[in-house]
């Protein structure tokens, strides 16, 4: 039932129309703050003058940590290799401790076998 005459309001919707500083009020001071990567890259932030500004950012180009300092940007971080269950293990147990433990089953899994036990 919407005619061509109606009380709509034609061509409007939230949000729709110019936004300035007069309807928003006065943005916040703000400082741009330069971070700098181990790869060269340079990345501005932009901070409230009242914000305490980090030492470090994320570098949005490769993801290293980048500093405030050009001359000396932190190193990239040392990535450890994915270590296995047996790695772990053997940083933990000498050569001769496994042996040792190893034996230590087979006589008890013996032990059981000739006794009767089941072992599932």
């Amino acid at each position: 039932m919407a005619g061509g005459g109606g009380n709509a309001i034609r061509g409007s919707r939230v949000g729709a129309g110019p936004m300035g500083e007069a309807e928003r009020g006065e943005a916040a001071p703000r400082q741009a703050v330069t971070y700098f990567c181990s790869h060269e890259h340079r990345s501005v932030v932009t901070f409230s003058v009242e914000a305490n500004v980090p030492e470090s950012w994320d570098c949005p180009k490769c993801g290293l940590p980048a500093s405030l300092d050009s001359d000396n940007p932190p190193p990239a971080p040392k990535i450890e290799p994915y270590k296995t269950h047996l790695a772990y293990v053997k940083e933990r147990r000498s050569e001769t401790e496994a042996a040792d433990i190893l034996d230590e089953a087979i006589q008890l899994l013996r032990s059981r076998r000739k006794s009767g036990d089941i072992i599932f």
